[in-house]
């Protein structure tokens, strides 16, 4: 037996589009997340350390290996 697909209905509404200008603070924070993410997994360890110790390393230490950042 063959199926039928049913017209749309003729009062449907379409989504309406998002502006870039709702769209950008948010793409621009996640940007800034994601690099300040990407700072402490991949370069806080020496020179480059904004934290003393070795707290910040110990914690991303596991995401290090993961992600193929060398860490010892």
């Amino acid at each position: 037996m063959a199926q039928t697909i049913a017209p749309p209905a003729t009062g449907a509404v379409a989504p309406a589009p998002l502006p870039l200008k709702a769209i950008a603070p948010w793409a621009v924070f996640g940007i800034v997340l994601m690099m300040v993410l990407l700072y402490f997994v991949g370069a806080e360890q020496g020179a480059t350390s904004v934290f003393s110790g070795t707290d910040v390393h110990e914690w991303v230490h596991d995401g290090r290996h993961l992600l193929g950042f060398p860490c010892h």
